[in-house]
């Protein structure tokens, strides 16, 4: 075994290598930590790059995949790519899911019974509430796509990003949730993170190294601590959390990242379940 599959089966290292795949977004919502929009610099790995590095991370012994942005499926061969990155490991892909209709919608048929998930984000169970935070009509699209994509054969799960959220309203959104089809299991909630377009608006919870799995996260511009690593805060990159500017090969980054977790005294690393 690599030493990287050994600190991955010892718990060392989670198993998840993550993949920006893009920055811009057809959204531009009030938190994003990439601070991400339709007309921002795209910053985006190619579908080849994107092959390359699951074929090196099952090489060495991580376990999973994971796609984000921006918003992946702007990209046409999204669907197709994630199919052929399934062949290698199981990958979650995120996505603000308002773009699933028409020809788009369709070609998420090519994920029916692969060892993939797509993370749809949906906040909180009341319209307004979410929509004052993403975009008009953000609520009604998601609702509408999360059956369609079920549909078809994709496996889904949510996301909700919250600053505070009451117990009564997180029962409603679960009960939505179910409603939906998506299991408790396939329900994440998360803090909003004070990095990028958040930080600019004062909004959500401080976030180091020490608040954030190690998770080897690769972007156009170098290999990162966590997804939430590679943020942007009025155009200008966040490097504070960058492992190496170096990714390939993918075990130059690898193991930078698992000499700095090495290097942490024992404990609990993770403080503010941010996932």
């Amino acid at each position: 075994m690599s030493d990287i599959a050994t600190a991955v089966r010892d718990g060392v290292l989670p198993g998840r290598v993550w993949m920006y795949s893009n920055y811009h977004c057809n959204l531009a919502c009030v938190y994003c930590i990439t601070d991400s929009a339709p007309g921002v610099a795209r910053r985006e790995l190619s579908r080849d790059r994107m092959l390359e590095i699951a074929r090196e991370a099952c090489e060495l012994g991580f376990t999973a995949l994971g796609v984000t942005g921006g918003e992946p499926f702007l990209q046409p061969w999204m669907p197709e790519l994630v199919a052929e990155l399934s062949d290698q490991l199981p990958v979650v892909a995120l996505s603000n899911a308002t773009l699933f209709t028409g020809e788009r919608l369709e070609a998420m048929r090519v994920l029916s019974d692969r060892a993939v998930q797509v993370q749809v984000s949906l906040d909180r169970p009341d319209p307004e509430a979410n929509d004052g935070h993403r975009a008009r009509e953000n609520f009604r699209k998601v609702v509408e796509a999360i059956p369609r994509l079920m549909d078809r054969g994709v496996r889904v799960r949510l996301a909700s990003t919250v600053d505070e959220q009451d117990d009564a309203e997180r029962e409603e959104l679960c009960a939505l949730h179910r409603a939906l089809g998506i299991t408790d299991e396939d329900h994440v909630v998360r803090p909003i993170v004070r990095r990028g377009r958040a930080a600019t608006h004062d909004m959500g919870r401080h976030a180091g190294a020490d608040d954030l799995p190690p998770e080897l996260t690769v972007t156009a511009d170098g290999a990162f601590w966590s997804p939430f690593g590679p943020s942007v805060r009025e155009g200008r990159l966040d490097t504070d959390l960058l492992v190496t500017r170096t990714t390939a090969p993918l075990a130059t980054p690898a193991r930078a990242l698992l000499r700095l977790v090495e290097g942490r005294p024992p404990g609990d690393d993770t403080r503010r379940n941010i996932r």
